[in-house]
């Protein structure tokens, strides 16, 4: 079995995690040839900068002299540690090993090497510069070897978060420094602090903040020696920790708060946390992710991108993890993103369920729907975002949450957990009946372009000439192909849901109401003649006849037959339309307002939706092909496996496989990811499904049994392990075109490529 962290090393990333929340992810980093972490972290959705830098100062008696210089020589990167080459001095090398553990610790460890015959005393500096907007003055302390400090960080709502900052230079423990000047720079060089100065004499420890003014810049400083011996070496870490103060107010406002707990326990929030200790640089973070990556399933694939991206993506979704019990975070649960996505986002939490329910444990995979729930609103609605503070400007999206319900508990039944989530969706649904299908037509509304994650496309300008206005809840209404596929996935998981539970009058009312809105998707959505779903304008009830990827979320139900399947190969694989090179565009190409390179009427665009390929569109049209090829057109299989294939294959640079990566959208000609955004690793998508479901051909069936039954991916070979499965360990081998099943360690089935096998439980 592959070594995850081995086989992800790479010299162009940086990003570093523990699944906590707080991360060190800069969009566009300026400092990483700089020791240390100056460039932004993001504690949820806030962001702090600089944390902090390390100088090393010659050190004679208790008299630090000049900074040594330190050069970069090289960089590596792996989701436990950036480590970093340095030549400090003639004969003085340094390694430094940045990583980030559980309870907000960012370490920079050293191992320094001296070539020289005379040992080497230095002083080590761990040391930031921190506006004193924001700044409490007041809880600046210091002591030998250390110094901290607390400070409001402000989203871009304007609600803040205090947090406290320790920096720590563990060991020999000397000098801790504070002391405010009027702004000048924030550049990480020492020799623009007041440290040369007010240190001249001997390192001291105090604070110094005062004058007419307590405006300004505050430099922070602690230090302790090393002595590095001749022809030897020595380790040394220096470290900040950063600790978030106010959420004692976070509660939990869903109306059904008491039911919800009952039947699904709020974890008990961490305690304190201090980072396991280890003379050798970064093995704490390394052990943490390993111990990660025993958990997760295993994967040897004959295909590098397929078997490098199966690791890339879980170390993506730890990264964007988050915490239970921390503020409105009840539960354990994935972030959208990093930066201001670093918050669970009601779109991509479907995304992430399908992904988490192959971890051993469910909770993850359940928490990121339970958040939600936690905090429904009284009418029923469900929040766009779970600030981890408050819930201000939370928006709205459409999210398939039934069909990420029945996912999650196909892997891990539990009639709890089911209890825990048929009141509130129940709710929810409720409403969207309410309030987006008034006219009762089995369509549901899209009021503005941004509630679908969909903005700046031809479908809504085919109700209003004004839809891309860049204002949330632009009154346009649009009977939305995506929000009403969704209703309909939500409607019928409800049914399931009540049949399990014992609830027969809400199985044959949840039942009828997705036969009503299936009904009205063929009926009003569908067209014959042109063989193809389409919105449908509310004014008149026809359909817009704009061709979208998303029309063919249709495919992914139950709802299409053998007459619908003719339409999807028409306009799925035509070059014209939708088969690029990077296939699928989000807007057919013969779309007026298509555009390959993120342009909106003349301007590239943040998130535009009109011609780019999203990897959360082309996860869903993947289970669309899929799904038609395995019960309807058997000829679309090698289709379906082309289209994974290409897709995965588009989310590495360069077609380079050592170089995986997740943007929020490509170009559809080249594959170039959106760099320009600076949001990698994103996870707006699901792959890694995919992967179990149609490249190892796992999928479940709803009940005490799976089917085996790979796409022809035209592998050489295959093997997934450690997968848990209803408390059963499966593992699929795959070899030259036959495949086998073990259950615990046993054989349970095997058949070839093109004969399914179903295995019981």
């Amino acid at each position: 079995m592959a070594d995850p962290l081995r086989l992800l090393e790479r010299s162009d990333k940086h990003y570093l995690g523990s699944g906590t929340g707080i991360i060190f992810a800069p969009r566009f980093p300026r400092w990483l040839e700089h020791p240390g972490f100056w460039d932004e972290i993001d504690v949820y959705h806030y962001q702090l900068a600089p944390l902090f830098t390390v100088t090393f100062l010659d050190s004679s008696g208790d008299r630090p002299g000049s900074p040594l210089a330190a050069r970069q020589l090289s960089r590596r990167w792996t989701p436990a540690e950036l480590v970093a080459q340095y030549r400090l001095d003639e004969g003085l090398e340094g390694c430094e090993r940045r990583s980030a553990l559980p309870g907000g610790y960012f370490l920079s460890e050293w191992r320094l090497e001296n070539t020289e015959d005379t040992p080497r005393t230095l002083l080590a500096v761990a040391w930031t510069v921190q506006d004193t907007d924001g700044l409490d003055l007041s809880t600046v302390r210091t002591g030998p070897g250390s110094a901290a400090f607390r400070r409001a960080l402000q989203d871009r709502h304007v609600h803040r978060l205090a947090v406290e900052v320790t920096l720590e230079a563990l060991g020999d423990g000397v000098a801790g420094g504070a002391y405010l000047a009027e702004r000048s720079t924030f550049d990480p060089r020492w020799e623009l602090t007041p440290f040369p100065e007010k240190w001249r004499g001997g390192v001291t420890t105090a604070v110094q903040a005062g004058g007419v003014s307590l405006s300004g810049i505050l430099h922070v400083a602690a230090g302790s020696r090393v002595e590095v011996p001749a022809g030897g070496a020595a380790t040394l870490a220096l470290r900040a920790r950063v600790r978030p103060q106010n959420f004692a107010d976070a509660r939990m406002t869903s109306l059904l708060a008491a039911d919800l707990q009952q039947q699904a326990p709020l974890p008990e929030p961490a305690g304190p946390t201090d980072p396991p200790t280890s003379a050798e640089p970064g093995a704490a973070s390394r052990a943490s992710w390993q111990a990660f990556y025993d958990a997760v399933p295993g994967l040897c694939c004959s295909d590098p991108f397929i078997e490098r991206y199966w690791y890339y993506r879980w170390y993506g979704l730890r990264l964007c993890s988050h915490e239970g019990g921390v503020g409105n975070h009840f539960y354990p649960g994935c972030c959208e993103g990093t930066g201001y996505f670093h918050v669970p986002v009601s779109y991509s939490a479907q995304c992430h369920a399908r992904e988490l329910r192959w971890l051993p444990e469910p909770e993850r995979a359940r928490g990121v729907i339970l958040n939600f729930l936690a905090h429904q609103k009284e009418s029923g609605q469900l929040h766009g975002r779970i600030y981890v503070n408050h819930l201000a400007h939370t928006d709205f999206y459409f999210a398939d949450w039934g069909g990420a319900a029945l996912a999650v508990d196909a892997v891990h039944p539990d009639d709890s957990f089911l209890r825990a989530i048929y009141r509130p969706l129940t709710l929810y649904a409720e409403w969207l009946q309410r309030e987006r299908d008034a006219d009762g037509s089995g369509l549901y509304d899209v009021i503005d372009h941004y509630e679908t994650g969909q903005e700046y496309m031809s479908r809504y300008m085919a109700v209003s000439l004004d839809a891309d206005s860049e204002t949330w809840g632009k009154r346009i209404r649009l009977k939305a192909v995506d929000a009403t596929v969704y209703a309909y996935q939500l409607q019928r998981a409800l049914a399931v849901i009540a049949e399990r539970l014992g609830d027969g009058d809400g199985a044959r009312r949840w039942a009828m109401v997705a036969e009503r809105t299936g009904e009205a998707i063929l009926e009003l959505m569908w067209d014959e003649e042109t063989g193809m779903f389409s919105d449908v304008d509310p004014r008149s009830m026809r359909r817009t006849g704009i061709k979208a990827a998303v029309c063919f979320y249709p495919y992914f139900t139950d709802l299409v037959g053998e007459r619908q399947v003719g339409g999807l190969r028409r306009h799925l694989l035509d070059p014209a339309e939708f088969w690029t090179a990077c296939p699928v565009p989000s807007t057919s190409t013969d779309d007026p307002y298509y555009s390959p390179e993120a342009e909106w009427k003349g301007k590239r665009h943040n998130c535009p939706w009109n011609g780019r390929v999203w990897p959360m569109a082309n996860s869903h049209v993947a289970e669309a092909v899929a799904r038609a090829a395995i019960e309807h057109d058997p000829a679309l299989r090698e289709t379906a496996a082309e289209f994974i294939r290409k897709f995965i294959r588009m989310l590495f640079h360069d077609g380079d496989p050592t170089r995986p990566n997740c943007y929020e959208h490509y170009n559809p000609d080249t594959g170039q990811a959106s760099l320009y955004r600076g949001y990698d690793d994103y996870q707006h998508s699901w792959v890694n499904d995919l992967i179990v479901k149609y490249v190892a051909g796992l999928r479940p069936t709803g009940a005490d049994a799976l089917v085996v039954d790979p796409l022809p991916f035209g592998l050489e070979s295959l093997r997934l392990s450690r997968l848990m499965f209803r408390g059963r360990e499966v593992e699929v081998e795959l070899e030259r075109g036959r495949f086998k099943i073990l259950l615990d360690g046993k054989l349970g089935a095997e058949s070839r490529i093109g004969t399914a096998v179903e295995v019981q439980l």
